[in-house]
């Protein structure tokens, strides 16, 4: 593909803007730990919400979806859209108590929960694993949809796309800190929604799909155009749409939508000024994040239904990308490339934002765990800031490349989605109750940990190892899930009653400084004089929670009926969304 000089220019200013920004943001960087980690714990909470939406814009998210839609309709998206739960969880409830907590990273609350050495091992440990080798497993996702885009967009080889944005993004990412992560988010958050709304108003108005009307009418889009799966069909039913409601959203870790909040999503909450911002910067992300951002992907991917019906048409269209990492997730970048001049710059710039912001939030996230809960806690406790801000930028400069060499060997989005999810599975439920359950201890996290990932580890080499290509599993991937999240809530609650309680004193410590809800401390509290008893009820919050979740479904199919035309369901769900939203103002003033 040939850019134009008008294309160039605007990528140029793209990467000029971003390397500028973050040169500003170094000099308050480098001032301080805190500063690098957490911005000062002073940044507003509209901005903290913007960069949590811009991480999870990643250029890979459009392609998950392409890939969803084009196998399972716009249903299939019920795999992700179902984390809404957790979100809305995060957002009423455990918001205030990640604030209120006081810590730097999210992996610190283990030895403010447990204490001892287990406590001490699961910090150092996790500390490695997810900010490190798991944080690199996500990182090398997102990658492969860079290479993706740039094979089939500008003729780019794997390797060339790797070095040019792993260079940009690991200087800004190195020297800004996260103040200049979430300040570069706002800009490319901006840059990459003005990118895909044009780029799908676009497509649709080709002579090829010739309007709205059109796109949801062909017989290749009109059988995938239905937001709730054939509920008649348990083959489809179970899996795109029960187990991610039923099981999926609770139970499953996953990066951005963990069960009672965690990662880079606290790593925002913790840099908030008060748990009020911290609570507000959470809701404005989960209405953007589900409500409003995935409809210009969803049209572009049923409109890859008409244009490149099946992968043999865009390989035939592509023969020199590799037929290697053709699947249905390469169909999205398939089409930009049928966008004009200027546009088409616009919109590589914007996708690039979107690559760079997730990738420099995962480089902030995991370097905080390397320096402040392991190099910190375990090799010098006495470093300076310089020293920890050395560190910081050190590590943000391996984990880059480490993820880049991953990316080289991967080839599907959802391959990627997939792996994740399995791994995670089983530690949801740990996560959300360890926060009202005196009884969980290290053991069980680390019990968790453990299963979830051998189970894993069993299904992915043992149990399809010796699969040949194309070739399905006896398991299919729900049922897989489903198993692993057994298996793995067994042995935690096992081993949760075969060990020690924690210590009376750190349990009764963490209860005064958290004031969690009373439900499962009764044990710990019984005995305890609070002077800020917690004057909140569990039951009220689960209950906006709901209607919250009620609301951005609503709002999120009101914007799909008037995409598809229909402006009488619209009405419906906009006159629905606005009433609890109503009703959540009102509650959450009461609460």
């Amino acid at each position: 593909m040939n850019l134009s000089s008008i294309d160039w220019i605007i990528i140029i200013l793209f990467f000029v803007g971003t390397l500028i920004i973050g040169l500003w943001a170094s000099k308050k960087a480098g001032q301080s730990s805190k500063e690098f980690f957490l911005s000062g714990r002073s940044m507003p909470w509209w901005l903290i919400g913007v960069s949590m939406v811009a991480t999870t814009f990643s250029a890979d998210t459009p392609n998950l979806v392409t890939n969803l839609v084009r196998k399972h309709g716009v249903a299939g998206n019920w795999a992700w859209w179902a984390f809404l739960l957790t979100g809305m969880a995060t957002v009423f409830i455990y918001a205030k108590l990640w604030r209120r907590s006081g810590i730097t990273t999210d992996l610190e609350f283990y030895e403010l929960r447990y204490g001892g050495k287990e406590a001490a091992f699961l910090r150092g440990f996790r500390a490695i694993y997810l900010g490190v080798f798991f944080n690199v497993l996500i990182m090398a996702g997102v990658m492969l949809a860079g290479i993706k885009i740039a094979s089939v967009m500008l003729g780019m080889t794997a390797m060339q796309t790797v070095l040019l944005v792993s260079l940009v993004t690991v200087v800004y990412s190195s020297l800004g800190g996260l103040r200049g992560v979430m300040l570069t988010d706002f800009f490319q958050f901006i840059l990459s929604m003005i990118g895909m709304v044009a780029a799908a108003i676009f497509i649709i108005q080709m002579p090829e799909i010739d309007g709205l009307s059109n796109l949801i009418n062909h017989p290749n889009v009109s059988v995938k155009s239905d937001f709730i799966p054939d509920l008649n069909d348990p083959t489809v039913a179970i899996p795109l749409f029960f187990v991610p409601l039923a099981v999926q959203w609770w139970s499953v870790w996953y990066p951005g939508a963990e069960p009672g909040g965690g990662g880079y999503v606290a790593q925002r909450m913790l840099s908030a000024k008060d748990e009020k911002d911290a609570t507000k910067a959470t809701l404005l992300f989960n209405i953007a994040h589900y409500a409003l951002r995935p409809w210009p992907w969803i049209l572009i991917a049923l409109a890859s239904l008409i244009i490149f019906p099946d992968l043999e048409s865009i390989r035939a269209t592509f023969p020199l990308v590799d037929a290697s990492i053709i699947q249905d997730d390469i169909a999205f970048s398939a089409m930009l490339t049928l966008l004009p001049s200027g546009l088409l710059g616009l919109v590589i710039a914007s996708l690039t934002a979107a690559l760079m912001s997730t990738i420099s939030t995962h480089l902030n996230w995991g370097s905080s765990y390397v320096v402040h809960d392991f190099y910190l806690r375990f090799i010098d406790r006495n470093a300076s800031d310089k020293q920890q801000v050395l560190i910081g930028r050190l590590s943000t400069i391996l984990i880059m490349i480490l993820s880049a060499l991953l990316a080289l060997y991967l080839s599907d989005a959802l391959e990627a989605f997939n792996i994740l999810l399995q791994i995670g599975a089983g530690t949801g439920l740990l996560f959300i109750l360890r926060w009202f359950w005196w009884r969980i201890n290290a053991y069980s996290e680390i019990t968790a940990m453990v299963v979830s990932f051998l189970v894993a580890v069993f299904f992915k080499f043992i149990l399809d190892a010796d699969l040949a290509e194309g070739e399905e599993s006896i398991l299919a991937d729900h049922e897989k899930l489903v198993i692993g999240v057994i298996v793995t809530t067994i042995s935690w609650i096992v081993v949760t009653f075969l060990t020690k309680p924690t210590d009376n004193k750190i349990l009764q410590s963490f209860f005064e400084k958290i004031r969690p809800h009373d439900l499962g401390w009764k044990p710990i509290s019984k005995n305890m004089n609070l002077q800020k008893p917690s004057n909140s009820s569990l039951g009220k919050e689960i209950a906006i929670m709901m209607i919250a979740v009620f609301m951005v479904y609503a709002i999120l199919f009101g914007v799909g009926f008037v995409l598809y035309g229909n402006l009488l369901f619209a009405s419906i769900c906009f006159v629905i969304g606005f009433i609890f939203s109503f009703i959540i103002s009102y509650l959450w003033k009461l609460h």
